[in-house]
């Protein structure tokens, strides 16, 4: 027999704790209503999970007890943030990457849907804000790889390259790094972020840095109408796979998702066949459809493969994918860094067990599991909230999971704080030249430069 284990995630609190509360919008303060409100979320919220989880033995947490104890702290709360942030991090304590809180936040124009946020993970206040600087785990360190041209951060001198060796207080580290982002983003979203920072040459600096906050107004359905069609134009822009192609020798393909139609994919694949070998780079892609990857493992790949398992509350399922009649078949290369999730790790992971190709770069996410969200409201019809819950986790062919644990790469190579600094890509270089193409890192940094969104 099991014993029961009560844990709570501290992880998530502390991160909580070095932002503060959110300064978007004024606190809301615990009346009797509200925090029955809140009380009803937790209700709702841990009911469906312990419903639609799918470890039915929720990984033997005592989850009636984790329940009880964060009743007990909703009902010491002094505000409604502070409810907010117990019931996250009660969910925190699956400790899966998909499974979180999506926290209540005001629809700006009810009958059209939602403003989300840059993650599309949940709608976003009629407040939305930019904090005009971008980073990433480089192997065990954290660096800016982006600046937002005319933002506060370009004005108060942060540059990309330069090392974040704190934010406000939070040391950024590979195991908690998506937590982070998490509070950061979506449980307590900041006007100004306090920021301590070393440049190349190894210079500490400190940084109080403001994200640009707008507010969205209300609109006409007209108006709206037009606000979706420039939304959904942008992100199509910003979702494009873009290629590169030196040649009859290789074409180097950089897909920012798996949200691709078979036709896209076989577009791709018939234009790669032209060459002799294939860089797919996959750094940055957050996943996206089962589909596309049978779609596209179906073009590389010349037999069918089990991709792996779904494992469920109710058992496995296998997902395959299919070979397609014309096959790319020359040499692949796959490029993956620590944001490369999901899909991209699945895609990674299965040509480097049939030996199709070679990965290179950083070790990804590990964040591989199947969810799905589930909508509540309260305060009324324009207020909403909801719970992503893990209900399949991915067990590939080699009876292991990449959850929490990723893609470990063939070659590893990462980019140096210099690299960054300079614009340098030495990773896709190094890979094209393993294939036969000279390409300096200068060169291949130009190849696909970072686009902000609108």
């Amino acid at each position: 027999m099991s014993v029961k284990k009560l844990v709570f995630s501290f992880v998530v609190l502390f991160i909580i704790d070095a932002f503060g509360p959110p300064r978007l919008t004024a606190q809301q303060q615990m009346s009797k209503s509200v925090r029955e409100s809140a009380h009803s979320m937790l209700q709702m919220i841990a009911s469906d999970i312990k419903r639609h989880y799918y470890d039915p033995n929720l990984h033997d947490l005592d989850w009636d007890a984790i329940v009880t104890q964060t009743k007990h702290r909703i009902d010491e709360s002094s505000s409604f943030d502070e409810a907010i942030g117990h019931i996250a991090a009660a969910v925190d304590t699956l400790n899966d990457s998909h499974t979180v809180l999506l926290p209540p936040q005001t629809v700006v124009n009810a009958s059209h849907g939602y403003v989300h946020d840059w993650r599309a993970l949940v709608p976003v206040s009629n407040l939305r804000h930019d904090y005009g600087w971008g980073y990433e785990i480089i192997g065990e360190r954290c660096f800016i790889t982006r600046v937002r041209p005319g933002s506060d951060a370009e004005k108060k001198g942060l540059h990309v390259g330069d090392e974040i060796l704190s934010i406000n207080g939070y040391h950024p580290e590979r195991a908690t790094i998506q937590k982070a982002e998490y509070v950061l983003n979506v449980l307590r979203p900041q006007t100004e972020l306090k920021l301590e920072a070393m440049d190349p040459t190894g210079v500490k600096r400190r940084f109080t840095v403001a994200a640009k906050v707008e507010q969205v107004p209300m609109m006409s359905q007209f108006e709206q109408g037009a606000r979706s069609i420039r939304a959904y134009e942008d992100m199509e822009h910003l979702f494009r796979p873009r290629v590169a192609e030196f040649g009859g020798e290789l074409e180097v393909i950089k897909v920012p998702n798996f949200l691709l139609s078979l036709d896209a994919v076989q577009g791709l694949i018939a234009k790669a066949r032209k060459h002799k070998a294939l860089i797919i780079d996959l750094r940055g892609n957050h996943g996206g459809s089962e589909e596309t990857l049978q779609f596209l493992l179906g073009g590389i790949l010349d037999h069918e493969v089990k991709i792996g398992e779904e494992a469920t509350r109710s058992g496995r399922k296998p997902l395959i994918a299919k070979s397609a009649h014309n096959t790319f078949d020359g040499k692949v290369i796959v490029l993956i860094d620590s944001t490369s999730m999901s899909a991209a790790e699945l895609f990674s992971r299965v040509l480097q067990v049939e030996k199709r190709g070679v990965v290179m770069g950083d070790r990804s996410a590990g964040m591989v599991m199947g969810a799905k969200t589930y909508h509540y409201q309260v305060f009324g019809a324009a207020v909403y909230y909801g719970v992503s819950i893990a209900e399949a986790d991915m067990v590939m062919s080699d009876g292991k999971s990449l959850e929490r644990i990723g893609v470990t790469p063939d070659e590893i190579m990462i980019p140096t704080a210099s690299d960054l600094a300079q614009g340098l890509d030495p990773v896709l270089a190094h890979a094209a030249e393993t294939l036969g193409v000279k390409l300096s890192p200068e060169a291949a940094g130009k190849l696909f430069p970072y686009e902000w969104s609108q």
